[in-house]
């Protein structure tokens, strides 16, 4: 076996051992909850029972199932936050190795919660696993990301996309009846993610930590090369090293930004915006919530009962088949022709989705029409959006800001997964066939933010990269006419002149002096009006004084 093939299996390895116990777990514990919604919905009602003697009606019972739901996506944006500093205070590996404290927990709450009769285990479960997928869906890609060669990158950090759409696919087989997914066994089916973060501790502290990380925030070049010869299987290319050495050079003497640091710095909002629109958009479009509610939405679409269970397996196989596709695409085709082609098509099979629903019971065949816009749903959201939105914070942002830029990318993407979780159950009451409508509108506003916002980042460098949005920040800075901004300022001063002037012309001192004398002409007037008023007082006492014969006595200059 060649270097160069030692280098290639390694870095596989790497992408192995790490998205097992990472992004993995994002979909494995979206897929699982649904499986055994209806043997959870009666453990709760049994143990309100047992304690109060009293049967919950279906709104209560709701309420607590989607309190158990949203617990995942608000322990995900606790985890966001947490992400960025654990990712640069123990590095990328070791922040990933740590997350799994959470996991196993987590699974500890979940296997005893039946025999504890609590259904408040069940919630903290979800809340800690979900601090747990939070970290892994934002360290992860930034591990990868620091680790792949340049060629490589957009692919070795989609592969997060791949895990993700895989376990959402393990998950589903699992939580099958004739799996876990009965009575008995549901505890361990809720438990049953402890195995791959179990796999994870075991193999992922045999590989190196990210380059980036040890030279650029740790300034161990010498483990930085060992860890670049290990992931490349030969000797370090000149090229690549300097191209992290000019990184650290853009950092020397600088720390790692927290989330203020990157919100306050006005040269970075461009990147922010993006990243903070494809976050966003990424949890609104509402792909998501198909996994949540597939069997509500699949018996909504008229599919028969029995078959659902088996049917949602191939939404998960679809969105891993996607995924797939994108991972060899992606550095031919590009990130951005990928996301807006992603959004774009997710748009028009919404439109269609909600003509069938709308068709049901007047047209034959729409349950399987409403089935098929589904599953392309899902296909056109692992083809673009999936994937590539985990890659961008990893390409717009330097090795200092990078952490902080996750932190947003990630809370963000989980605070709306909480809002649609949450909302849509309600979307579904109120607008019925027309609830994907809102989601179309999502992805339209996201295709076309993309479109204006969101320059190609395949094959290039940071450096490239950070001169493509100042070229763009440039062009917006100039006036209607091309002026830059000097310009139009000296424009505005211009005018300001020529509006200080008079009526004939004069300069602005002439017009200050002007005012000068203004001034002192009415600050003399209380004085003459004071001397008026003292002249006519004399006046009054010399004319009593004639009246009455006497002659005025003066008094210090003043008649009396």
């Amino acid at each position: 076996m060649t270097t160069t093939m030692k280098g290639d299996v390694t870095l596989a390895l790497t992408v192995v051992c790490t998205a097992i116990g990472g992004t993995l777990q994002y979909g494995y514990n979206i897929a699982i909850i649904n499986a055994p919604t209806t043997h959870i919905q009666k453990f709760i009602n049994d143990t309100c029972w047992e304690r109060w003697s009293v049967s919950l009606e279906q709104s209560h019972l709701t309420l607590i199932w989607t309190v158990i739901i949203s617990a995942f996506s608000l322990g995900g944006l606790f985890g966001a936050l947490l992400a960025g500093p654990m990712a640069v205070r123990f590095g990328r590996k070791g922040g990933l190795l740590l997350n799994n404290i959470f996991l196993f927990s987590s699974a500890l709450f979940a296997l005893t919660s039946r025999t504890a009769h609590s259904f408040e285990m069940i919630i903290l479960a979800r809340l800690l696993v979900g601090i747990n997928a939070g970290v892994s869906m934002n360290v992860q890609p930034m591990y990868f990301g620091e680790s792949a060669p340049k060629h490589l990158r957009g692919a070795v950090t989609f592969s997060s996309a791949v895990f993700t759409a895989f376990g959402i696919m393990l998950g589903q087989v699992v939580g099958l009846t004739e799996v876990l997914g009965s009575d008995s066994c549901w505890p361990y089916l809720l438990a049953s993610n402890a195995l791959p973060g179990l796999f994870q501790v075991l193999t992922l502290p045999w590989f190196p930590e990210s380059p980036r990380f040890l030279l650029i925030d740790k300034g161990d070049k010498e483990g930085c090369s060992q860890a670049l010869r290990r992931l490349r299987g030969c000797s370090v290319s000149e090229e690549e090293m300097e191209e992290i050495l000019q990184e650290q050079e853009l950092a020397a003497g600088a720390q790692a930004r927290s989330l203020w640091g990157l919100l306050s710095d006005r040269n970075l909002w461009r990147q922010l915006r993006i990243i903070m629109a494809a976050s966003s958009a990424m949890m609104l479009c509402g792909n998501d919530s198909i996994y949540f509610y597939a069997s509500y939405i699949f018996q909504e679409a008229g599919i028969p009962t029995g078959k659902i269970q088996y049917i949602t397996i191939g939404t998960g196989a679809c969105e891993l088949t996607a995924s797939i596709m994108c991972n060899l695409l992606i550095e031919r085709t590009g990130r951005r022709r990928l996301l807006m082609g992603g959004y774009a098509m997710m748009s028009g099979w919404a439109v269609v989705f909600t003509m069938a629903l709308c068709l049901q019971g007047k047209v034959p065949g729409m349950p399987y029409l409403s089935m098929l816009c589904i599953f392309a749903y899902i296909l056109s959201f692992g083809m673009g959006p999936a994937g590539v939105t985990g890659v961008l914070p990893a390409e717009l942002f330097d090795q200092m800001v990078r952490p902080a830029a996750y932190m947003v990318a990630g809370s963000l993407m989980w605070l709306n997964l909480l809002l649609v979780g949450m909302a849509f159950p309600f979307i579904v009451g109120n607008l019925g066939q027309f609830c994907f409508l809102p989601f179309c509108g999502i992805c339209v506003l996201a295709c076309l933010f993309m479109y204006w916002n969101l320059p190609e980042t395949k094959g290039r460098s940071l450096a490239e990269i950070t001169a493509e949005f100042d070229k763009r920040g440039s062009a917006e800075a100039k006036g209607s006419e091309g002026r830059l901004l000097a310009e139009i300022t000296a424009e505005f001063d211009k005018h300001g002149s020529a509006e200080a002037k008079g009526s004939e012309g004069r300069p602005l001192a002439e017009i200050t002096a002007e005012f000068d004398k203004r001034g002192s002409a009415e600050a003399k007037e209380p004085e003459d009006k004071g001397e008026q008023g003292q002249s006519n007082q004399e006046e009054a006492h010399q004319l009593r004084d004639l009246r009455s014969g006497e002659e005025p006595v003066e008094i210090n200059h003043v008649h009396v």
